[in-house]
């Protein structure tokens, strides 16, 4: 068996998120094993990195999966293209070492979520971007950033227990403005459910006013949901990148 790595880009918009399910064929997983059996002639089954919720894109999501013999990676990939949706396309298709697993070798991730602040959403944008429009304190936000950066058990950050446990380890939290929009990045080597959007929100109340930049050691200390702030919406959120070793 010989085992290749896809590099995804997808808008998430019309999908239930990456993850195949039973009750619908509307997942990015789902599409990519239809799509692979079909041109292949047997059953496939796609690995990724990792799961992104229902509305959620990616730049470059990553998986894995095995084949009996070797292909010819690049007209394998510009098949696929041909034959998925135009919101899904395939950016890279390698041949990796057969230990390779798009999630169990994952090391660490960066995602990238988008914010527009004008007063009225951007037409061209607005899919992509969660308008939120309020005057910020982007300071006191990069302040509170500051203080997430770390290896801690983020369950007031998250919706759900991990059979892992909740500890993860954020290396930078980056926020930039330009004109009236806001781009948040995160890189850390793995992120709960709704982490993110749920840090994202959080942040977002510090720049309001509601919440101190030094509270977020005590919100970290509760481990309670509650303590957080709001769930951002899906269609700000971006899966920019995978590393790997």
């Amino acid at each position: 068996m010989r085992t290749y790595k896809l590099t995804i880009a997808y808008d998430g918009t019309a999908y239930k998120g990456w993850q195949r399910q039973e009750t619908t064929d509307k997942t990015i997983q789902g599409v990519l094993e239809q799509v692979l059996t079909r041109i292949v002639g047997f059953p496939i089954q796609i690995d990724g990195s990792g799961r992104t919720d229902g509305g959620v894109h990616a730049g470059g999501q990553t998986a894995s999966f095995k084949l009996p013999g070797k292909i010819e990676e690049e007209a394998l990939r510009e098949r696929l293209n041909q034959e998925l949706p135009v919101d899904i396309r395939i950016l890279k298709l390698q041949l990796v070492p057969n230990a390779f697993h798009a999630r169990y070798s994952a090391k660490s991730k960066r995602y990238e979520y988008r914010l527009d602040l004008r007063e009225k959403p951007d037409v061209f944008t607005r899919r992509y971007t969660y308008h939120f429009p309020y005057e910020l304190d982007v300071e006191a936000m990069r302040k509170a950033a500051g203080n997430l950066i770390g290896t801690y058990d983020f369950t007031s950050f998250c919706d759900k227990k991990e059979e892992d446990g909740n500890t993860r380890s954020i290396y930078e939290i980056t926020i930039r403005q330009e004109k009236d929009k806001l781009f948040i990045s995160y890189y850390g080597n793995g992120f709960l459910y709704h982490m993110v959007r749920i840090l994202t929100g959080t942040l977002l109340m510090v720049g309001k006013g509601t919440f101190a930049p030094e509270e977020m050691k005590a919100i970290l200390a509760a481990k309670e949901r509650g303590r957080a702030g709001f769930l951002a919406p899906a269609r700000g959120l971006f899966l920019q990148e995978v590393y790997y070793k």
